[in-house]
């Protein structure tokens, strides 16, 4: 199903591990260019600047190929409405063919491929559209499938937050079609669907056995994490009962359930957070850092008890003062929390650094018999003699 050469994937994992092990002083940066001038690489740009000009040069040549073909079809239509029903088609058509096109010259993670993925989805999403006349589950399920196959073939990252979305629109969608029952048990089906899906990528994670997909697996499992907390957040669900359902609130009522979402809008950081600090999982603490910052958001869009000025100072005082007490107890501590840097961020990267030699081998063959010694000692027969027992 992967377009790319398995072995230059493997190559691209090493060059990662080598620059983590080159940044916590484990080998010399001649050691890491080394390592890279012998493993052969794709042509990709790792400079997120770089790659997002080579991601405009490609949606202007990915946009040019489009016009060309449109004003070629336009000449020769009798119909417009007829061909605008297939240009979209067409115009994914291209896409596709420029990133299989650009995979088979080894480009990966460059820029070009990526405005020719994304095009592509884009179009799949239009031509559907147009074809349903706007029928929404149908695009959202097009859309998913198109981009779960586009990560499965490129390994692309984008195109497998599409698919997360473009699966929870499927979801929304799905449950709008059971009416105001679906509406109103959206958020508990929302909050299952996406704890269950974190637990099975959870388990993809853990038992994976090859390297190049457990950045998308991760994505997906941070994906869930925050659809989990979104689902039944008070401010999320209580928006979208007025907007789906028109319950306005009035004074002195609350939505059904109110007590559950107040709960879970506050529980879900701290156990976030907590299980983060217990497993030392980074992307878990950034995410519980932004939910706790969400659910106070959440509280004052609805009680409003200081000014907004008022309440940023006193804020900023408070976080001021847990970073300074936090640094200065946990600034020693040599094991576990710490607030001392980390050699290495990948705790994969040590177990990899056997295989990372291996590969690069620095031109030492590990199954290489040694040579015998140049120098010839002799016979050495008889005890305290040089050669033959004689001097």
């Amino acid at each position: 199903m992967i377009v790319y050469d398995k072995n230059l994937l493997n190559n691209l994992a090493l060059v990662e591990e080598a620059n983590s092990l080159e940044s916590a002083g484990f080998i010399s940066k001649e050691q890491k260019n080394i390592i890279k001038k012998e493993l052969p690489a794709f042509k990709r740009q790792s400079n997120i600047l770089v790659r997002l000009g080579f991601f405009l040069l490609g949606a202007f040549l990915y946009l040019s190929v489009c016009g060309v073909i449109a004003l070629l079809g336009l000449t020769g239509s009798n119909s417009e409405r007829t061909f605008f029903n297939i240009c979209c088609y067409i115009f994914a058509a291209i896409g596709f063919a420029g990133a299989e096109f650009l995979a088979s010259q080894k480009y990966y993670g460059h820029g070009l491929d990526d405005a020719f993925i994304l095009g592509a989805l884009l179009n799949v999403g239009f031509a559907i559209a147009i074809t349903t006349e706007g029928y929404e589950i149908q695009i959202a399920l097009f859309v998913a499938v198109a981009s779960f196959f586009m990560y499965r073939r490129y390994l692309h990252l984008l195109s497998l937050l599409v698919f997360c979305l473009a699966a929870v629109g499927v979801l929304f969608f799905g449950m709008f079609e059971f009416g105001d029952i679906g509406k109103t048990i959206l958020p508990f089906v929302a909050m299952l669907t996406s704890g269950v899906f974190y637990f099975f990528t959870k388990r993809l994670i853990k038992n994976l056995k090859v390297s190049y997909y457990h950045n998308g697996l991760l994505l997906a499992n941070s994906f869930c994490l925050i659809l989990f907390y979104l689902s039944c957040n008070y401010l999320v669900v209580r928006e979208l009962s007025s907007e789906l359902l028109g319950n306005e609130v009035v004074p002195g009522q609350d939505i059904p359930f109110a007590v559950f979402f107040y709960a879970f809008t506050f529980i879900i950081p701290v156990v976030y957070l907590i299980q983060a600090l217990k497993t030392k999982d980074r992307i878990m603490l950034w995410i519980s850092f932004l939910a706790i910052g969400f659910s106070i958001y959440t509280i004052r869009f609805y009680y409003s008890v200081l000014p907004i000025e008022v309440a940023l100072t006193l804020g900023g005082l408070v976080l001021f003062t847990i970073a300074y007490f936090s640094i200065k107890k946990l600034k020693d501590n040599e094991v576990g929390l710490t607030f001392k840097p980390d050699r290495i961020n990948n705790s994969n990267v040590i177990l990899n650094a056997e295989a990372l030699i291996v590969a690069s081998t620095f031109g030492i063959k590990p199954e290489a018999k040694v040579p015998d010694s140049p120098m010839d000692f002799g016979g050495g027969g008889f005890s305290g003699g040089g050669s033959e027992g004689t001097f």
